[in-house]
């Protein structure tokens, strides 16, 4: 129904900055939030970013807050995931998601399509 297709990664020096892209298609009218989502080696997954078009807001994990920006182009059925001053303990690979939800949720299981992932690997 909905397809996500992530790219934009790389490796960075610590204090870098990369934007990730998040490419949508399919019956996208039905989706009300996107969120990205990370995962590092020995970790699980948590959330970074997210933002919903109907409630018109947007939320951040308090690691990344200031540091990352989530933004639309709805034209182009795009999400994108701005980040600046990259630490290493950024490094993870990172995924977007869409749901039907009306709020932004930080759990996984509110989202119903994911992308497959796109490695940032942040050296020191």
């Amino acid at each position: 129904q909905v397809q996500l297709v992530e790219s934009g990664g790389g490796l960075v020096q610590a204090g870098g900055s990369l934007r990730l892209s998040c490419a949508a298609s399919g019956r996208i009218f039905s989706s009300n939030s996107m969120g990205w989502f990370r995962q590092a080696p020995g970790k699980e997954r948590e959330f970074v970013a997210g933002m919903s078009w109907s409630a018109g807001s947007t939320k951040y994990a308090n690691s990344v807050k200031g540091r990352f920006t989530i933004s639309r182009d709805n034209d182009k059925n795009m999400v994108y995931l701005q980040m600046n001053s990259l630490k290493p303990e950024d490094t993870a690979v990172y995924s977007c998601a869409a749901g039907a939800s009306y709020r932004v949720s930080v759990d996984s299981k509110d989202y119903d399509y994911w992308g497959q992932g796109t490695q940032v690997t942040v050296s020191s």
